[in-house]
């Protein structure tokens, strides 16, 4: 189903598939995927898409290594079979639930989204899933509740990664709760109207088009309602880089390097830079949320 949310972007401006699910390539040397994956701007010109063997061998998700290649010889590991989420703290219908019981009665939709990376790249995906304000409205929010907090799978029999430890797991997140009710939030259950692909975070992820990419968190198996503002893995590991809303924003420079413009992946290592747009493109549906905030301090 096509959304009202999808507004200038159509199909021409999709990244490519195998663009999309290579984007990691060209950026060998930089930093790692924790603070991967967000949106950017549309893109200009269709691109040639990657072989299937860039596709299936150049990714990024800690869980299963640190090495480009990695996800792809190790997730598919990933048990995805009866797969459950916790859903927990200040609700109304708290338990485990499945992923089909908790998107039941959701309706699906389609969402072009212009996606930047907190590493300065963007890409434009088209995603396939259900807002997350109708769980949250399905599970019954309770009064007081102010934040959304989220957490990965951990299985450490199947994930290298986590055997290793390569980050204090699980991977977690947050967001305030007017901004997982904000209809562009997006649960996400699939890329190119197919299933989410284990390395890209199946069988559900999170999609916050105006945040950097490592806010959108992967393979999650807790949702938990609380009334106090949760640790996320990124700021935990690096507070003064990573801050607890991570809106894209041209005018505050990660520590280490300009955010005011990303290169389109895509058109290879020497693809044009373009300007990054405040809330990448979404200023006018979600700036109202941040009403009286100073964005350089509450990065």
């Amino acid at each position: 189903m096509a959304s009202r949310w999808n507004k200038d972007l159509t199909w021409n401006d999709v990244t490519p598939k195998a663009a999309f699910l290579n984007r990691r390539q060209i950026m060998a040397g930089a930093v790692g995927l924790g603070a991967a994956s967000i949106a950017g701007p549309a893109l200009s010109q269709e691109l040639e898409p990657n072989s299937f063997e860039d596709i299936t061998s150049y990714n990024n998700f800690y869980e299963f290594g640190t090495g480009k290649s990695d996800p792809a010889k190790n997730a598919h590991a990933l048990d995805t079979l009866d797969w459950k989420i916790t859903v927990d703290g200040m609700v109304d219908n708290a338990g485990e639930y499945t992923f089909a019981e908790l998107i039941e009665g959701l309706t699906e939709e389609e969402r072009i989204y212009r996606f930047r990376c907190v590493e300065a790249w963007a890409m434009i995906v088209p995603w396939n899933g259900v807002e997350l304000g109708g769980i949250l409205n399905k599970i019954g929010v309770q009064s007081g509740a102010k934040y959304v907090a989220f957490e990965t799978a951990v299985q450490p029999e199947n994930m290298i990664g986590v055997q290793r430890r390569v980050l204090d797991f699980p991977y977690r997140e947050g967001l305030r709760l007017d901004e997982a009710m904000h209809p562009l939030t997006l649960m996400a259950t699939g890329i190119y109207g197919e299933p989410m692909p284990n390395q890209n975070g199946a069988p559900m992820r999170l999609v916050v088009p105006w945040k950097y990419g490592f806010k959108s968190i992967k393979s999650i198996v807790r949702i938990t309602l609380t009334d106090q503002e949760p640790p996320t893995s990124w700021n935990m590991q690096n507070a003064r880089e990573y801050g607890f809303y991570s809106n894209v924003n041209p005018q505050v420079s990660h520590p280490r390097w300009s955010q005011a413009s990303h290169r389109l992946i895509g058109g290879g290592l020497f693809n044009r830079r373009e300007d990054t747009l405040m809330f990448n493109g979404y200023e006018t549906e979600v700036a109202s949320l941040y009403d009286g905030m100073d964005l350089s301090e509450k990065f």
